[in-house]
Protein backbone atom coordinates (compact mmCIF):
# COMPACT_ATOMS: atom_id res chain seq x y z
CA UNK A 1 0.00 0.00 0.00
CA UNK A 2 1.07 3.54 -0.76
CA UNK A 3 -0.99 5.99 1.27
CA UNK A 4 -1.23 9.29 -0.56
CA UNK A 5 -2.37 12.51 1.07
CA UNK A 6 -3.26 15.57 -1.01
CA UNK A 7 -3.42 19.12 0.23
CA UNK A 8 -3.47 22.63 -1.13
CA UNK A 9 -6.89 22.92 -2.70
CA UNK A 10 -9.14 25.89 -2.18
CA UNK A 11 -11.05 28.76 -3.74
CA UNK A 12 -9.29 31.11 -6.12
CA UNK A 13 -10.32 33.72 -8.65
CA UNK A 14 -9.86 33.35 -12.38
CA UNK A 15 -6.23 33.92 -13.25
CA UNK A 16 -5.01 32.96 -9.82
CA UNK A 17 -2.66 30.20 -8.73
CA UNK A 18 -2.67 27.23 -6.40
CA UNK A 19 -0.14 24.56 -5.57
CA UNK A 20 -1.34 21.09 -4.73
CA UNK A 21 0.82 18.66 -2.78
CA UNK A 22 0.73 14.89 -2.62
CA UNK A 23 2.77 13.21 0.07
CA UNK A 24 3.56 9.54 0.54
CA UNK A 25 4.32 8.63 4.10
CA UNK A 26 7.47 6.61 4.54
CA UNK A 27 8.48 6.18 0.93
CA UNK A 28 9.74 8.06 -2.10
CA UNK A 29 8.41 8.24 -5.64
CA UNK A 30 11.68 7.32 -7.33
CA UNK A 31 10.31 4.06 -8.73
CA UNK A 32 6.77 5.25 -9.37
CA UNK A 33 4.79 7.06 -12.00
CA UNK A 34 2.89 9.83 -10.27
CA UNK A 35 -0.23 11.27 -11.82
CA UNK A 36 -2.69 14.05 -11.17
CA UNK A 37 -6.30 13.62 -12.25
CA UNK A 38 -9.40 15.69 -11.73
CA UNK A 39 -13.10 15.05 -11.67
CA UNK A 40 -15.83 17.64 -12.01
CA UNK A 41 -19.42 16.90 -10.94
CA UNK A 42 -21.15 14.61 -13.41
CA UNK A 43 -17.99 14.04 -15.42
CA UNK A 44 -15.48 11.25 -15.69
CA UNK A 45 -12.12 11.46 -14.01
CA UNK A 46 -9.67 13.00 -16.44
CA UNK A 47 -5.90 13.06 -16.73
CA UNK A 48 -4.07 16.27 -15.87
CA UNK A 49 -0.34 15.55 -15.56
CA UNK A 50 2.10 12.76 -14.79
CA UNK A 51 5.74 12.32 -13.90
CA UNK A 52 7.99 9.29 -14.00
CA UNK A 53 10.07 9.26 -10.82
CA UNK A 54 12.81 7.17 -12.47
CA UNK A 55 13.89 9.86 -14.91
CA UNK A 56 11.69 12.89 -14.30
CA UNK A 57 9.87 12.66 -17.63
CA UNK A 58 6.55 14.47 -17.63
CA UNK A 59 3.39 14.66 -19.70
CA UNK A 60 0.45 17.07 -19.58
CA UNK A 61 -3.08 17.18 -20.85
CA UNK A 62 -3.49 19.73 -23.63
CA UNK A 63 -5.97 21.66 -21.52
CA UNK A 64 -3.36 22.47 -18.87
CA UNK A 65 -0.13 22.54 -20.88
CA UNK A 66 1.77 25.76 -20.26
CA UNK A 67 -0.28 26.56 -17.13
CA UNK A 68 0.32 23.58 -14.81
CA UNK A 69 3.62 22.08 -13.73
CA UNK A 70 4.20 18.75 -12.00
CA UNK A 71 7.33 18.42 -9.89
CA UNK A 72 8.81 16.67 -6.87
CA UNK A 73 10.91 17.77 -3.96
CA UNK A 74 14.56 16.72 -3.71
CA UNK A 75 13.71 13.84 -1.42
CA UNK A 76 11.03 12.72 -3.88
CA UNK A 77 8.44 11.94 -1.30
CA UNK A 78 6.16 14.83 -2.23
CA UNK A 79 4.72 15.57 -5.65
CA UNK A 80 3.42 19.02 -6.49
CA UNK A 81 1.04 20.39 -9.06
CA UNK A 82 1.61 24.11 -9.57
CA UNK A 83 -1.48 25.56 -11.22
CA UNK A 84 -1.26 29.03 -12.75
CA UNK A 85 -3.68 31.10 -14.81
CA UNK A 86 -6.57 29.12 -13.41
CA UNK A 87 -9.89 29.11 -15.24
CA UNK A 88 -13.41 28.27 -14.05
CA UNK A 89 -13.25 25.07 -16.11
CA UNK A 90 -10.38 23.90 -13.89
CA UNK A 91 -12.86 23.55 -11.03
CA UNK A 92 -12.87 19.93 -9.87
CA UNK A 93 -11.73 17.53 -7.20
CA UNK A 94 -8.07 16.82 -7.86
CA UNK A 95 -6.57 13.41 -7.10
CA UNK A 96 -3.01 12.21 -7.04
CA UNK A 97 -2.25 8.64 -8.01
CA UNK A 98 0.75 6.31 -8.13
CA UNK A 99 1.82 3.11 -9.80
CA UNK A 100 5.14 1.34 -9.33
CA UNK A 101 7.61 0.95 -12.18
CA UNK A 102 11.36 0.72 -12.68
CA UNK A 103 11.05 1.82 -16.31
CA UNK A 104 11.85 5.39 -17.25
CA UNK A 105 10.46 7.30 -20.19
CA UNK A 106 6.84 6.25 -19.81
CA UNK A 107 3.81 7.75 -18.14
CA UNK A 108 0.22 6.59 -17.85
CA UNK A 109 -2.77 8.76 -18.60
CA UNK A 110 -5.75 6.56 -17.77
CA UNK A 111 -7.04 6.08 -14.23
CA UNK A 112 -7.14 2.29 -14.47
CA UNK A 113 -3.36 2.20 -14.91
CA UNK A 114 -2.80 3.51 -11.38
CA UNK A 115 -2.85 1.38 -8.24
CA UNK A 116 -2.93 3.95 -5.46
CA UNK A 117 -5.06 7.05 -4.99
CA UNK A 118 -5.34 9.92 -2.60
CA UNK A 119 -8.59 11.16 -1.11
CA UNK A 120 -8.85 14.21 -3.36
CA UNK A 121 -8.77 17.93 -2.75
CA UNK A 122 -11.30 20.46 -4.03
CA UNK A 123 -10.21 23.26 -6.33
CA UNK A 124 -12.78 25.94 -7.13
CA UNK A 125 -12.07 28.75 -9.54
CA UNK A 126 -14.55 31.61 -9.44
CA UNK A 127 -15.29 33.75 -12.48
Amino acid sequence: QVPLVESGGGLVQTGGSLRLSCAASGRTFRSYIMGWFRQAPGQEREFVAAMNGNDGSTYYADSVKGRFTISTDNGKNTVYLQMNSLKPEDTAVYYCAAVGTYTGGIVYITPRDYDYWGQGTQVTVSS
